[in-house]
Parts: C-alpha cells; sequence; structure tokens
C-alpha cells in the first residue's frame, strides 16, 4: 500500500461522484476540501444530478462540475456518460453513491485508482472497498466522518474538514435587501412525509413568533403554495414567501446571518451547515443517530419528548406514517422551537 501511495501522490485528476439528493451533494464537499488541501495543484472534477449543479457553481476548488441528466434517455446518456469520463483519464475516482449506476461509472472508469462504499453493487471492481455502516449510537459516525474515510488512503486519517459552500458576489448582494432587519429562515418541506414537520405544526408555531421579527420562507417552486398556507394561517404579517425565488447559493447566503434557521431532517439543514448558520432541526421520523444531523457550531436538534417504540421507522422518509398516527411529529411542542429564538 505505502508504493501505492508514493505513486498517487502526483495526483493531477480527481473525479468525485454523488448523484443523488442536494443534502447528498453538499454533505461530500468535505471531500473536496480535504482533496484541494492535500493536492492543491490537481483537477479536481464533481459529477452530480442535473438540478442541483448550481450550488456547486464556480466552486474555487473544483475544475469542473459534470452534470447527468436522469429525465429523458437515462441509460443513453449513462454511456455517453461514461464515454466522457474514460476520456478524461482520472488518476483517481471517488464514488461517494451507493447505487448501481454510479458504480458502474466508476467501474468502466478507467481511472488508475477506484474507491467507493462496499454496499455498492458494483464495489468489487474497485481498487478499494470502504465499509458503510450506519446505527442508532449516539457515538457513531456522521455521514461526514464515513465520507472521508473513501479517502483516508491518499490523504490520512483526519476528519475535521467542514461542509463548506462558496455563494458569490452576487448571491450576496441578492439578499442583501433582506438583512436590514433581524430575521430567522424557516425551510417547512421535506421531499418525504414523515420528515416534514407537519403543516398546522409550522401554523402554530409561526403563529406565536413575535411580528417584529421577519420570517423568510425557503424552498423550491413547488413549495410555494405550502409556504404561503402557512404564512396565511398563521397571520405573520412580516413573513414573506421566497421559495422558488432564491437559488441555492442565495439561499445559504440569507441563512448565514439568520438569528436562526428552522429545518426539517432535509437539505435545507445542510445548507445551514454548510455556512456554519445556526440552525434548529427537528427530526420526525428519523434521528441524528444515523449520522445525517446538522454540523454547524450553533445546532440545535428538536425531537419528540414522547416515548415511542416505532421512532425510526427507517433509515429514509416514508410516504405516510406506517402507524397512522405520526406522533414523532405530532408530539413536538410549539415552546421545543420558541426557547431557542
Amino acid at each position: 500500500m505505502c508504493n501505492f501511495v508514493f505513486k498517487l501522490r502526483t495526483l493531477k485528476k480527481i473525479l468525485i461522484i454523488q448523484t443523488a439528493s442536494l443534502g447528498d451533494v453538499i454533505l461530500c464537499t468535505p471531500l473536496i476540501e480535504k482533496l484541494f488541501s492535500f493536492y492543491p495543484n490537481a483537477k479536481i472534477d464533481f459529477l452530480l444530478k442535473e438540478g442541483y449543479e448550481g450550488v456547486l457553481r464556480r466552486h474555487p476548488k473544483l475544475h469542473f462540475v459534470i452534470v447527468w441528466d436522469k429525465k429523458e434517455k437515462k441509460y443513453k446518456k449513462l454511456i455517453e456518460l461514461i464515454r466522457i469520463i474514460r476520456d478524461n483519464r482520472y488518476d483517481a475516482v471517488i464514488n461517494v453513491q451507493r447505487f448501481a449506476s454510479s458504480g458502474l461509472i466508476t467501474a468502466l472508469s478507467a481511472a488508475k485508482w477506484t474507491v467507493g462504499f462496499n454496499k455498492n453493487p458494483f464495489s468489487l471492481f474497485f481498487s478499494k472497498r470502504v465499509k458503510h455502516n450506519i446505527g442508532k449510537k449516539k457515538d457513531g459516525l456522521h455521514e461526514v466522518e464515513r465520507n472521508l474515510k473513501l479517502i483516508d488512503d491518499i490523504t490520512d486519517a483526519a476528519s475535521n474538514f467542514p461542509m463548506r459552500l462558496y455563494p458569490l458576489p452576487h448571491d450576496q448582494a441578492k439578499v442583501s435587501q433582506y438583512k436590514t432587519v433581524q430575521f430567522i429562515c424557516l425551510a417547512p418541506a421535506s421531499l418525504w412525509f414523515t420528515k416534514q414537520f407537519p403543516e398546522e405544526k409550522w401554523v402554530e408555531f409561526v403563529s406565536a413568533v413575535e411580528e417584529s421579527l421577519f420570517i423568510y420562507f425557503l424552498g423550491s417552486p413547488g413549495e410555494k403554495e405550502l409556504c404561503d398556507r402557512i404564512i396565511q394561517q398563521s397571520g405573520h404579517k412580516n413573513s414573506l414567501n421566497l421559495a422558488g425565488k432564491l437559488g441555492f447559493l442565495e439561499s445559504a447566503a440569507l441563512m448565514k446571518d439568520a438569528q436562526m434557521n428552522y429545518v426539517n431532517d432535509s437539505a435545507p439543514m445542510h445548507l445551514a451547515s454548510a455556512m456554519d448558520a445556526p440552525v434548529c432541526a427537528i427530526f420526525c421520523s428519523t434521528i441524528p443517530e444515523f449520522g445525517f444531523g446538522p454540523r454547524a457550531s450553533r445546532s440545535i436538534l428538536v425531537q419528540t419528548q414522547k416515548e415511542l417504540t416505532c421512532k425510526p421507522c427507517g433509515l429514509h422518509g416514508l410516504k405516510k406514517c406506517p402507524k397512522g398516527h405520526f406522533d414523532c411529529a405530532l408530539s413536538i411542542n410549539k415552546k421545543q422551537l420558541l426557547e431557542h429564538l
């Protein structure tokens, strides 16, 4: 291994692969930071799914962002993508994703060295496989630490590299108009029902927030109606719906200066962490012990105080509560959120 590592010290072209969700992409940013610190002259590329490229736009430590459009002719484009990656002749390919398509890309990349998690179906064909263990112990590894283990052999065993994003000056300028008052940010939506704090609970919380404090609602265009309903039902006069109006880096720049950012166990939590912004993360059906919790200096975890044998009901969110009561969310009291303002 020592001789092999010595050869890799001349790495010139590196590819990181993560084509899953936005949050998963942000959780990979410590890999960028660490690889850049060890190989400042290397060209580091990043492969992600179309729609999320904005979060890494003009990243100062990335050479190129490769976008995979999975919406149409997915497998035809997969073949084209593999051809492009082979032509790039990477020295190292680091696959952070555990699904077959990314494993196939890695196995056929023609890179000198490939690494990924052992849960990937094609990991048998990688140069190195790393165990990916998710448990329920409080002293378990965070996903950031699990990801960094992929590059131990070509760096070192240190895991003190943060999630980090780089909003551009025009991102900062876009949101500067909202920073003239004291404010909090609220991202009420999630891709999964059981990860999302219920609409009526958000209404209870927002209704109790002092009207002198501005509330900026963040989210995608598809989440605009949810935010509108919460604002309307709460009657909070100084609420502004910015869902669909801000890009990823603009949202991150705004969250940075918020008094608090209220989020679910979802991508906005990682946006806040990547800016080291204060974050209050609400965990409904999932638990932070899985290793996907916030990493900001000021991170608040809010969960039900009720003893539930059914929580967690799964590693990821579900489309509905398996038990039909959704107590893991409905039993959370608004005071648990308000006390952190």
